[in-house]
């Protein structure tokens, strides 16, 4: 079975699996295109899938997506021509979740000003400005309630911070669970951890970010859009909030021009909260498993369409 992945990462199948798998970097569009139409299955990563990719893929029967978000795969398109869709939610939480809890810190450390200012020779004394936060004693706030969520909860609590979280499901039984404005007013690190829907998209607006207390930070390593990057940049260079951790944003890859990338308050990270060996490995055991169960006609883990 002819599998393309579509991104610069080597792999190498079990010699059992009968898999023919080819590597292919996001951005070598030309590469992308000749290896299409021989691929009877694409594990595809972040460049996005569109109607005229499959157009170019007569033999493909399977996109697995190696992650959870499917915002990025042409979903129509591919139920259209009969090509299926799968996901494996859970596989990259660990590593997300552990990102997230780097980029609060980063950014109540002031970490992008001190490693400036270390690197150019005057790094010390640190002027009274720059005194950073400890998460202890903190309230953080969840969007979301999965498994990212989850873990990084632990995480908080094993620290000293006080969690809450919102969900699309209310769930008033459990004290630490709040409708959305609630939790944004008392939260002083707001984390994303949901999917960008016609819902979600541009969640935490103008007014929602306004509800956040003065001097908060804002966490994403969901989806850049799910924030209002115009707004966000407003708060952040008037001083209203203290800073933020990017892991993602509205368009990708990053330009330089994003106003964001100036800030010396902003944490930012090209969309590789999940980056890590072992949640490659997991992808890896999913993706081959799920060309096992297409190869034996069997039903998919995680199908999508």
């Amino acid at each position: 079975m002819r599998v393309l992945l579509h991104y610069d990462y080597e792999h190498t199948a079990r010699p059992s699996g009968g898999l023919d798998v080819v590597s292919c970097p996001e951005e070598d569009d030309e590469r992308f295109a000749k290896l299409l139409p021989e691929a009877e299955v694409l594990w595809h990563v972040l460049r996005p899938v569109t109607a005229a990719d499959l157009d170019r893929a007569p033999n493909l029967r399977l996109i697995q997506k190696l992650g959870t978000g499917v915002n990025t795969i042409g979903l129509d398109a591919a139920e259209e021509r009969g090509i299926a869709v799968a996901n494996m939610p859970g596989t990259n939480a660990q590593a997300v979740a552990e990102a997230a809890l780097l980029l609060m810190l980063a950014a109540l450390r002031r970490v992008v000003t001190f490693d400036a200012r270390t690197r150019a020779g005057r790094g010390w004394p640190a002027d009274r400005a720059l005194v950073g936060g400890e998460l202890s004693g903190r309230t953080v706030g969840l969007l979301g309630g999965g498994q990212i969520a989850g873990l990084l909860r632990g995480m908080l609590e094993a620290i000293g911070a006080t969690v809450l979280y919102t969900s699309r499901r209310p769930r008033p039984e459990d004290p630490s669970w709040r409708p959305l404005d609630d939790l944004l007013r008392a939260s002083d690190v707001v984390s994303v951890h949901i999917p960008l829907t016609a819902e979600t998209h541009h969640l935490l607006d103008r007014e929602r970010l306004a509800l956040l207390p003065p001097g908060a930070i804002v966490v994403n390593t969901a989806r850049g859009a799910v924030i209002d990057e115009s707004a966000l940049v407003e708060a952040l260079s008037s001083g209203r909030l203290g800073g933020a951790g990017l892991d993602v944003f509205e368009r990708e890859p990053v330009p330089a021009s994003n106003p964001l990338a100036a800030l010396d308050n902003v944490v930012v990270m090209p969309h590789v909260a999940w980056l890590t060996r072992e949640t490659w490995d997991r992808y890896f055991d999913v993706a081959e498993e799920n060309c096992r169960r297409l190869a034996a006609g069997e039903e998919l883990l995680h199908r999508v369409r």
